[in-house]
């Protein structure tokens, strides 16, 4: 059956096969000057002279109603309310439009305005108390000024980062999908989901149904970055997902940026190894605006307290809850043991105190049983 598609259909064929990633399709696509039609209908020996194209790309080509069902993929999209924003329409992302290596379109839900300025915070699944925190304060300051909120929906340090922004009256934020934008994961995450669409967006590269794996993930990461003005590590392995989306933003000419944390944090290491290569060290959102003058971008900025600086100062207490506070400031994390020959009382006495100070809200107590300061 001979199908008569539109550009933006065609957009979407090549968009959804197999065996042909981005880099293949836009050298596709610079072939026969950007028409995705002519690319569609093209010939075998005319495919098979475009360099880099594989043997297989090109079969896949030839025969794509097979290999994706374009009625199918738009019956769904339309039960789903999902919009498919190929790269010649005006609501894909400006931004990423400027990477080697774009998606020739996103499935999209929400309508949020992708021209606003955007940061992306990104971090380990496996953060600290001080790593959720920090990224939630820096997402709430920068969503007050104005600043959309780009993640990847992760565990971690990207679930606060997004949380964050959403705390905000007005506030938006993008979650960034490594997986079919019908997969919600992880599943806990399915309000966070659903506020992003009404408040930002919800995106992905990928048809329904695609399942996230190792090639998935670096592809996501490509587009955190590239849909944003700069990238802030908050906490990360030294070889976490994290540094790859940090490289390309240095690829992608975007700030890369990283909080420091403790040098006895596995979570850090990543963190301050893109330190030592030069990256931004932030210690407040104002750092990142002057690396980023981007004062002019958002005019409404509020450059008072931050709050994270205002979480950051201890509260006025007395007695032994101050000495408790005294230990643990500088993000101090301490054993019910240590905090007792600290303060120079026995375990029970300490213990009990930790638990009404915890149950107070002012100690959090960590995985590994040790207490930090809950900031809040």
């Amino acid at each position: 059956m001979e199908l008569q598609l539109s550009r933006k259909q065609a957009f979407w064929v090549l968009n959804g096969l197999p065996a042909i990633g981005p880099v293949s399709l836009n050298r596709l696509l610079s072939a026969f000057s950007g028409d995705p039609c002519r690319a569609l209908a093209a010939s075998r020996a005319e495919l098979g002279s475009i360099k880099g194209l594989s043997s297989k790309a090109v079969d896949v080509l030839l025969d794509w109603e097979r290999h994706f069902n374009l009625e199918r993929e738009m019956g769904q999209a339309e039960q789903r309310g999902v919009d498919f924003v190929s790269c010649e329409d005006a609501e894909y992302p400006p931004l990423l439009k400027e990477i080697s290596d774009p998606p020739i379109g996103l499935y999209r839900l929400g309508n949020y305005d992708f021209r606003k300025p955007s940061v992306a915070i990104v971090g380990t699944r496996h953060c600290t108390l001080y790593g959720q925190s920090v990224a939630q304060s820096f997402a709430r300051d920068l969503a007050k000024m104005g600043f959309c909120i780009t993640s990847g929906m992760a565990r971690g340090i990207d679930t606060f980062a997004h949380k964050g922004a959403l705390e905000v009256e007005g506030g938006s934020t993008v979650c960034v999908f490594g997986c079919g934008i019908d997969i919600v994961y992880p599943p806990e995450n399915v309000d966070l989901f659903r506020q992003a669409q009404v408040n930002g967006a919800v995106v992905s590269e990928f048809p329904f149904g695609r399942r996230a794996d190792r090639q998935t993930f670096p592809m996501r990461n490509r587009v955190v970055s590239g849909m944003s003005h700069a990238v802030i590590v908050v906490e990360s392995d030294d070889a976490g997902g994290s540094m790859i989306t940090a490289r390309f933003a240095g690829e992608q000419g975007r700030v890369v940026c990283a909080i420091p944390g403790r040098i006895d944090q596995k979570a850090s290491r990543g963190s301050h190894q893109l330190i030592r290569d030069g990256a931004v060290l932030l210690r407040s959102v104002d750092d990142l605006l002057e690396e980023l003058d981007h004062l002019r971008l958002a005019p409404e900025l509020n450059l008072g307290e931050s709050s994270l600086e205002a979480e950051m100062r201890l509260p006025a207490l007395e007695g032994d809850e101050g000495l408790v506070a005294k230990a643990l400031g500088g993000g101090e994390s301490l054993s019910l043991e240590e905090l007792g020959t600290k303060l120079g009382k026995g375990i029970s006495e300490i213990s009990v105190l930790a638990m009404t100070m915890e149950l107070k809200g002012l100690l959090a107590k960590r995985l590994d049983g040790r207490f930090e300061w809950a900031l809040r």
